[in-house]
């Protein structure tokens, strides 16, 4: 069973108004916690989606075992480099989890309870929930590969949890986390606050 991450890293970080992926984060930067989190889970293999300042992560994350794509339509939002990289993976992948390039704060362990659900349960679709709230990272069976690459943006991913509920797990985790992803500065002073003095 072959799962790949998609983290996408192709926004424009406007709110911020520097490039926030490279802003530090405890020992690395965001983006590289991200990655880092991600390599060290149960996922199979791992795809960034870059687009905006390109250059600058890719030059940061060239050592790590990901594999790189570039998303020529990243100012038309996120899901278009969903649709991305859903197009980018192999035939023989069996699903996607979709990870936030700025949610330095999901874990290996979060994802890997993720992925567990999924392979105990054969739902579709695989979605964290803190106190009721549903978050990120989503895992998607690559059934759903045609109608991602279909969709609108206007719905977004969430038209594919919507279109299908009876395929939702909800998965209970104990972090917020999944629902916080850093736009600007206040987010990232609130991030390096709960992140605290330990290191990944």
């Amino acid at each position: 069973m072959m799962i790949w991450a998609l983290i996408l890293a192709a926004g424009e970080s406007k709110r911020m108004g520097k490039v926030k992926l490279l802003l530090p984060f405890g020992e690395k930067t965001i983006i590289e916690t991200v990655i880092d989190n991600v390599v060290k889970s149960e996922v199979d293999k791992a795809l960034v989606v870059l687009g905006s300042n390109r250059k600058k992560i890719e030059k940061k994350i060239k050592d790590y075992p990901v594999k790189i794509i570039v998303n020529p339509h990243y100012a038309r939002g996120m899901l278009s480099s969903v649709q991305q990289g859903f197009h980018a993976l192999p035939q023989d992948t069996q699903a996607v989890l979709v990870v936030l390039g700025d949610q330095p704060a999901i874990s290996s362990d979060i994802i890997n309870k993720i992925i567990d659900a999924f392979k105990r349960t054969g739902k579709g679709i695989v979605v964290p929930v803190y106190k009721g709230n549903r978050g990120h990272p989503v895992l998607m069976d690559m059934k759903y590969r045609d109608e991602v690459e279909k969709l609108s943006p206007e719905v977004g991913l969430r038209g594919i949890v919507y279109n299908h509920p009876e395929d939702v797990l909800e998965v209970q985790v104990e972090t917020p986390g999944i629902l916080q992803d850093i736009d600007n500065a206040e987010d990232y002073k609130r991030e390096l606050k709960n992140k605290g003095p330990i290191s990944n």
